[in-house]
């Protein structure tokens, strides 16, 4: 061997080792950029786990044709189970210690993987590590997809994403990386009757590992009428509604008493209802709309918020609207209220 050719072998034994897992169905008009853009990852050694989950499209057969051009790319076909089976067929056939997911229609960014494992690397207190994204093409991004995007984007700081993380989801799912020993000791991805990420990243947060991301846009999101998380109910409000309440359920500072909920209107009901489901001891609502206080929501009273100020129950806070959360923050801290510690989010 020459000495270019030692060079050359030696640098890349150096590079962090990926096992991209990135489920496939019916997506051949945009699987050969995705593929793409994590053939084109520099400085990282990749390889491609494609699940295809019973593709009708001839997805199956351009993967195989990618896959004979690309040696670090292998295809595994199954029948049609779902995406959580694929995702968990992919986990269970990577070989690398590191997971980055990836979605058959989104693009990477080609320093997208080799800087995620280097921070991975360097912090192990972090459990899931996304980055900063950019949905395209603009004509298909609604409004709430926008503020979805600058909501997420806005959290990078491991302590930012867990004092909103019942919020919403804090990571988009396909920019997210992981370590496989870790996600194994989890269970990996679950069925349940909401979305497969966020009941992960909150699985993450409740066994004490980090979330963080990187304060750069390194994956390009496509949006489209027939995304996943458009039309699976899973994905719907109720959906996430029924996730929060699960988690909230068996976090330690909802567990410790009675609580009560900031917000008496369609969320409010909605997250008590499968708070009570799940065996939260409600004490009441409190809300400032004048026609909500002094009625009942699932037999609990509604107070007005000046109620708070009798009370050291916990709060959680489920109205819906971005704009009310510095309000809101304003008036429980002059009360003396401690976010995360007094009070949180869910909404």
């Amino acid at each position: 061997m020459d000495g270019t050719m030692a060079s050359l072998e030696a640098e890349t034994l150096d590079m962090p080792a990926v096992s991209v897992v990135m489920p496939v169905f019916n997506a051949r008009a945009t699987l050969e950029r995705a593929v793409l853009s994590i053939r084109r990852q520099r400085g990282v050694q990749v390889e491609l786990i494609c699940v295809d989950d019973g593709s009708t499209d001839g997805s199956l057969g351009l993967l195989r044709e990618l896959a004979a051009s690309f040696p670090g790319m292998r295809v595994i076909a199954q029948p049609h189970q779902g995406i959580v089976a694929a995702l968990n067929k992919g986990l269970e056939a990577a070989r690398h210690p590191l997971i980055a997911r990836m979605d058959a229609d989104d693009v990477a960014h080609p320093e997208r993987l080799a800087r995620q494992a280097a921070f991975l690397l360097k912090h192990p207190a972090v459990g899931v590590l996304g980055t900063r994204v950019r949905s395209f093409p603009k004509r298909a991004v609604s409004e709430a997809f926008y503020a979805y995007e600058a909501w997420s984007n806005s959290l990078v700081d491991p302590a930012d994403i867990a004092r909103e993380i019942y919020i919403e989801s804090p990571i988009v799912h396909p920019s997210a990386m992981y370590r496989r020993d870790e996600v194994l000791k989890l269970g990996g991805y679950r069925d349940v009757p909401w979305p497969e990420d966020y009941d992960l990243w909150l699985r993450y947060h409740q066994a004490g590992f980090q979330l963080a991301k990187l304060p750069r846009v390194l994956l390009g999101w496509r949006m489209y009428p027939e995304r996943l998380s458009f039309r699976d109910p899973r994905c719907s409000l109720g959906g996430f509604i029924r996730c929060k309440a699960h988690f909230l359920a068996r976090d330690a500072r909802v567990r410790r008493g009675p609580v009560i909920i900031w917000g008496a209107g369609m969320t409010g009901r909605r997250l008590g209802k499968e708070l009570l489901r799940e065996g939260v001891e409600i004490e009441a609502f409190v809300d400032v709309t004048p026609r909500s206080i002094g009625r009942t929501r699932h037999g609990r009273p509604v107070y007005p918020i000046d109620y708070l100020r009798e009370t050291e129950r916990f709060v959680i806070v489920a109205v819906p609207a971005p704009h009310a959360r510095a309000e809101i923050r304003s008036q429980l801290r002059a009360w003396g209220r401690e976010e995360g510690k007094d009070y949180l989010f869910a909404a």
